[in-house]
């Protein structure tokens, strides 16, 4: 009787605990486990908590789920490694991986501290690259406008552009998007595959209320976000038309903007289904970023969940859903783009281009790709 195949076993290093995949990094490690465990990969997870705490919903997908402490002290600041791979240091992960040997798939740099004095010559190894990290570090200091934040950011981007050679180490690179798989192939050449972005592949359905309105929504903790609001409410200020902020994190200076106009109202978002909610009834979804990295989440979920999309060149170029969206950059393209999509109604003759071009983010064939080089 022939022998049947072993299903395959992966270890999977998380910089942060994927559920509820409410954010861009944990969207795509948390959908990507879920699709290589549907496809029969057996998975040992191992992730940092530092404060999304443990959780069942894990399980379901994962053989086990091993929690580690974050170590955020003033010492792993003023190491020479970045901040964001030094606080991430930690004597039981490496105990753990070395108990077989299977392939290990670290979550970004952040992950990969096991790898700067252990060689793991036996075991085939990978590393997800969620951005260019120097460049994203230094796109958020030019949005930041505390000083201490900027010094941070900064000597951070030093430390990660010298870090990033320890890809040299890795077998795989798995890229995020086009634009990112080009600058890692060009440095690490033919160990670099592009694996399509991880999300939850479901099309929405749509409802038009009666008073119609523009949706922005994203953490407002994080500087990039804060400037894109800001900017939108600028925008919406020259106008009557009707813009809804939400984020399951305020801030003071945004809330501070909108109370001066009655046209534009903040949204608190409490669960994921007020989120859903609001994709459904939204008539325009505007996405604005002022660095171009990865690529962002919220783009692939409102092409699947909304209705009309204008979005800044800088979050759409090279993605390859360029023709998804309408193309705005100032306030003034915004507002002449908004007037004319709040006169038309949204039906599927507007979605047969989107469903063309998101047939190549099918996350099935991006688990696919991961299990044909284990």
């Amino acid at each position: 009787m022939p022998k049947l195949p072993q299903p395959k076993t992966i270890h999977i290093v998380s910089f942060d605990v994927p559920y509820p995949p409410n954010y861009g990094g944990v969207i795509d490690v948390f959908y990507k486990l879920k699709n290589l465990a549907e496809q029969g990969v057996k998975i040992h997870l191992h992730t940092y908590e530092y404060g999304r705490g443990r959780q069942e919903e894990l399980n379901k997908y994962c053989e086990k789920v091993y929690y580690y402490s974050r170590e955020t002290t003033f010492s792993k600041f003023v190491s020479r490694k970045p901040f964001i791979v030094k606080t991430r240091d930690s004597e039981a992960l490496l105990l753990n991986l070395k108990k077989d040997s299977h392939p290990i798939l670290f979550e970004g740099l952040h992950t990969t501290y096991p790898l700067i004095e252990n060689d793991f010559n036996d075991r085939i190894i990978f590393v997800r690259t969620h951005n260019i990290e120097h460049e994203y570090y230094r796109g958020l200091r030019k949005s930041e406008t505390s000083k201490r934040k900027k010094i941070f950011f900064e000597a951070e981007a030093k430390k990660l552009k010298k870090y990033e050679v320890i890809l040299k180490k890795v077998n795989h690179i798995l890229t995020i998007s086009p634009f990112e798989h080009n600058y890692f192939k060009k440095k690490f050449g033919d160990k670099t595959t592009y694996i399509p972005v991880f999300y939850d592949a479901k099309f929405g359905e749509f409802e038009t209320p009666k008073n119609k309105f523009t949706l922005w929504h994203g953490d407002l903790r994080v500087a990039d976000n804060s400037k894109a609001a800001l900017f939108l409410i600028r925008t919406f200020s020259e106008s009557e038309n009707k813009l809804v902020i939400a984020s399951s994190f305020s801030s003071n200076a945004v809330l501070k903007k909108i109370s001066k106009y009655d046209n534009i109202t903040y949204k608190n978002l409490e669960n994921d289904q007020q989120l859903e909610s609001l994709y459904k009834t939204a008539h325009i979804h505007t996405l604005v970023t002022y660095q171009k990295t990865g690529i962002k989440l919220k783009l692939i979920n409102v092409l699947c969940k909304g209705k009309f999309v204008i979005a800044s060149s800088k979050m759409i170029e090279d993605t390859g859903l360029e023709e998804t969206c309408y193309l705005a950059n100032t306030q003034k393209e915004f507002n002449k783009i908004i007037d004319k999509l709040l006169q038309k109604e949204f039906d599927s003759n507007n979605l047969e281009k989107r469903f063309s071009l998101l047939k190549d983010f099918n996350p099935v064939h991006s688990a696919e790709k991961i299990i044909a080089l284990l």
